[in-house]
């Protein structure tokens, strides 16, 4: 019997989330709630263990309580199997100095790949909405003979730059690596299509090691993408792998290829609205590739006084009282008072929306309190005048704690 590969999986979940600034001010990008009951980590964690992956560092520096709490109280694995899912804050290990960059936090965390003494890293970011099968990624991995497997996805070339961007050969060899390029490559097989990097990578781990070392000796910003990568790629060591050739069971048509980076709050919110459609873009009822979490232990959700919710998605605990909801997503212990109207909005846990509010468009963080008849998002002049964040999409947040009265 052919013995299996030794793997390392280290999630980088130190990002400060300046982008999706009020919901990070207290928490880290990856802890923020989503799609009502959920974290952004629980995405990539769920493909990680899904995949067979189980030994995984996750690595946190910025506000990482909330994250490092949710992690240890959810995601235990079973010991005697040798799994675990733990986080690993940044701990100066080379001096008093925090992370430089996701190359540096990598490099600085080097006692866990010695300890672990795997043949391959996988590298993945922590804050994207996906799902993947990551053992047919390593599977090309190992097959190419290569050092160094980039996930790219497919995106228009006529949006392509706002990303980083993979051109490659038509066997997949990487030939160069572009940050935001105003003129995108094409695809060999798909002119009108480039490759985005989706910051998803895989290692063999001597080849990675030695290049994180020679990183840390060199003037640049110590960074995966910027300068990791393009060392693999100047060596003919990388190639891509094309995410619409994984495959998860159960997939559906609309959503087999989805992929999301919610890093602004515009992107935040049009990926909750692709939850609540009859036929979401993304599904969170495939059993055979379910997303992971803690799974709060509130009474199922009520209905009373000829309280709606249409198109949306409503979380254990959660009471309608008189008010309507529609295309919304609500957390947990969420309270919707008497003639309220919720519209194409998110709530976070324990909201309370009094009688006669109109919520449109609006973001509210945890623990956020609307009184009677205030209206936010209708009038955006207004929303700023109380001090809310007002996205270039339209989109009204309203921060953890924050107690929104009439005028």
């Amino acid at each position: 019997m052919t013995a299996r590969p030794r793997v390392l999986s280290i999630v980088l979940a130190g990002g400060e989330g300046k982008r999706l600034m009020p919901l990070t001010v207290d928490r880290a990008k990856p802890a923020v709630p989503f799609g009502g009951t959920y974290r952004l980590i629980d995405f990539v964690l769920s493909n990680l263990v899904n995949s067979d992956m189980r030994k995984v560092c996750v690595l946190t520096q910025y506000k990482s309580h909330s994250l490092d709490r949710h992690i240890s109280l959810t995601w235990r694995l079973s010991t005697i199997l040798g799994n675990y899912i733990t986080p690993v804050p940044a701990q100066q290990r080379l001096g008093p100095r925090w992370y430089q960059g996701s190359a540096d936090a990598i490099f600085q965390s080097m006692n866990l790949i010695r300890d672990e003494d795997p043949d391959y890293v996988v590298v993945f970011g922590a804050d994207n909405i996906y799902r993947m099968d990551v053992s047919q990624m390593l599977e090309r991995h190992i097959e190419s003979g290569l050092d160094c497997t980039v996930a790219g996805i497919r995106v228009p070339r006529s949006e392509a730059s706002a990303f980083g961007i993979i051109d490659a050969a038509r066997d997949g060899k990487i030939n160069s690596f572009l940050e935001k390029p105003a003129d995108p490559p094409g695809l060999p097989d798909s002119p009108e299509e480039s490759y985005a990097s989706m910051g998803n990578y895989i290692f063999t781990a001597s080849a990675l090691v030695k290049a994180l070392t020679d990183d840390a000796a060199a003037d640049t910003r110590h960074d995966m993408g910027g300068n990791i990568i393009p060392g693999f790629v100047e060596a003919g060591q990388a190639q891509v792998y094309d995410f619409r050739d994984n495959q998860v069971p159960d997939a559906t048509t609309r959503d087999r290829d989805y992929w999301r980076d919610v890093g602004t709050i515009d992107a935040f919110h049009d990926a909750h609205m692709d939850l609540v459609s009859v036929e979401p873009n993304f599904n969170l009822y495939n059993d055979a590739w379910p997303i992971w979490t803690y799974q709060v232990q509130r009474p199922g959700a009520k209905f009373v006084l000829r309280g709606t919710a249409e198109d949306s998605i409503v979380s254990a605990g959660c009471i309608i009282s008189g008010g309507d909801v529609d295309r919304s997503v609500l957390s947990p212990n969420v309270r919707v008072d008497k003639w309220a109207k919720v519209e194409r909005s998110v709530l976070m846990e324990n909201v309370e929306i009094g009688r006669n509010v109109v919520l449109r468009n609006a973001i509210l963080d945890k623990n956020a309190v609307v009184d009677r008849g205030v209206e936010i998002g209708v009038d955006h002049d207004a929303d700023r005048a109380r001090g809310l964040t007002v996205s270039p999409g339209g989109i009204t947040v309203v921060p953890k704690g924050a107690h929104i009265t009439r005028d």
